[in-house]
């Protein structure tokens, strides 16, 4: 994954006293940080001084903005007065404010921090517009984990944010026929994300195919055998997904593209005569490059957020059968996923189980990855209403029998929607309700609080739990 660093930039302040000296208050902060943002890829850079008015605060904050500071870090070492909370408020980037614990509980209060947290927050409130330039508060010892993992959360969800903003993704074919759900414009994702997007004819890629170097495609071949086993696929159709595979890896290097939307279906299965689920998920797999099928721009954004987010692709899925008598649902694709969350039977390449079905000739064409997912906690969402709004679950896979349909999938339970206790109706009832389109990036383990904050710097409104009900439901 190819990696924009997220840049901090670090304002100490407090009015003249020693006590912060005394304490080691910054030199501890910055150390914090500097471990935390080492686990992270991110980067610190420190405002010299330390500002007591307006004017030195202004000029701190541009000297961060200078050096490429996406957030802004207001560490409180000892009491600050308003003027420098007033003049920060007002720079329009996005923004923290930190202080520390006292180090005494008698005697004289010695730095006073809770107070100028408190002050700089309501001054705050009242110059700038915190729906679109929020605020996130910090209070906690340096070492405390808790205060730590609020940090840590933060980088992540502004981690997210900046790397979609450099993100480039190629549309190859447009949009799968009649997915009306999942139509954007990139107008959209320019303006909501910053994200570029450029778009292919179909011959893009199958010219690229035709003209692939056999030796090259055999190579490939050779490295998707020793990652999966092949089940029934023809010497053709592996080669045939394994030239696609190649076309889409050199028309992303050429194009600098971080994703890929293609639409998979119908044109392909023309000519060539394939389906490219294999070569999605190989790139996916060997090459980082999340792949949206069927043409889902928005799905493909919301693939780099995961990535940025879990270091690793995405599963683009389907909400595909509802087990309510067990509380069980299935989500599935098939066509596309990477193979590194897959159980101890580990992952095969097959026919395509959809295409050819019901002919004589049967599914024998067009190869996919079939795999199920390993047991444990995992978190499914999606940027959805054209890139205002994100929907988060968090749920649990848990092997069972039958294990599902030919394909990347999994059985959920134990559902969570915003951080609230689900049923399983109640996660029916809530996409589809709110309308939320029928893919969904799914990723291994919990992460509710990045994506809520994810939300939040976004301006991205998260879908509330909606309660199962035994009658109409009328959207408010």
């Amino acid at each position: 994954m190819k990696k924009f660093p997220l840049k901090i930039g670090v304002i100490q302040a407090s009015l003249p006293s020693y006590f912060p000296d005394r304490y080691k208050v910054f030199e501890q902060c910055q150390q914090a940080l500097e471990d935390i943002c080492a686990t992270r890829g991110a980067e610190l850079v420190v405002a010299p001084g330390r500002p007591m008015n307006g004017r030195d605060a202004r000029a701190a904050a541009d000297y961060c903005l200078a050096d490429g500071a996406d957030f802004l870090l207001l560490i409180h070492g000892g009491f600050t007065m308003g003027d420098v909370a007033h003049a920060l408020a007002m720079v329009a980037v996005p923004m923290g404010v930190w202080a520390t614990p006292e180090p005494t509980l008698d005697g004289d209060v010695q730095l006073n921090n809770f107070v100028s947290l408190n002050m700089t927050m309501s001054i705050a409130k009242r110059v700038r517009d915190m729906k679109k330039h929020p605020i996130q508060w910090y209070f906690g010892a340096p070492g405390s984990p808790v205060l730590q993992a609020r940090l840590a959360t933060t980088i992540n969800a502004l981690a997210m944010r900046r790397h979609l903003t450099h993100a480039r993704i190629g549309l190859v074919g447009g949009l799968a026929p009649t997915f009306y759900n999942m139509e954007i414009s990139s107008n959209t994702l320019k303006q909501r994300f910053g994200v570029d997007v450029e778009a292919f004819e179909m011959a893009e890629l199958t010219g690229r195919m035709a003209a692939a170097d056999p030796g090259r495609v055999a190579m490939e071949v050779e490295k998707m055998a020793a990652a999966a086993s092949l089940n029934g696929v023809s010497a053709d159709q592996i080669a045939l997904n394994a030239s696609a595979a190649l076309a889409l890896r050199d028309i992303c290097t050429d194009h600098e593209f971080l994703a890929l939307a293609v639409s998979d279906w119908p044109a392909l299965q023309v000519d060539p005569g394939m389906h490219p689920g294999a070569a999605f998920s190989w790139l996916e797999e060997e090459d980082g490059i999340p792949v949206a099928s069927e043409g889902d721009l928005l799905g493909a954004v919301t693939q780099l957020a995961a990535q940025a987010m879990t270091g690793r692709v995405g599963y683009l899925l389907d909400m595909t059968e509802p087990d309510l008598q067990h509380e069980d649902l299935l989500m599935w694709h098939g066509g596309g996923g990477p193979l590194y969350l897959a159980d101890d039977n580990g992952a095969e390449w097959i026919n395509h189980p959809m295409i050819g079905r019901g002919t004589e000739e049967g599914a024998c064409y067009g190869t996919i990855s079939d795999l199920v997912f390993r047991d444990g906690p995992v978190t499914a969402f999606r940027i959805s209403d054209e890139a205002t709004t994100l929907f988060e679950m968090e749920a649990r896979v848990v092997g069972r029998s039958p294990s599902g349909y030919s394909g990347c999938r999994g059985w959920l339970r134990d559902f969570s929607i915003g951080g609230e206790t689900a049923s399983l109706p109640d996660v029916i009832t809530t996409v589809m309700e709110h309308g939320v389109e029928h893919h969904f990036v799914l990723v291994p383990g919990n992460y509710h609080n990045v994506l809520a904050e994810f939300a939040a710097w976004n301006g991205l409104t998260p879908l509330p739990r909606l309660k199962a009900r035994d009658h109409l439901i009328v959207p408010v």
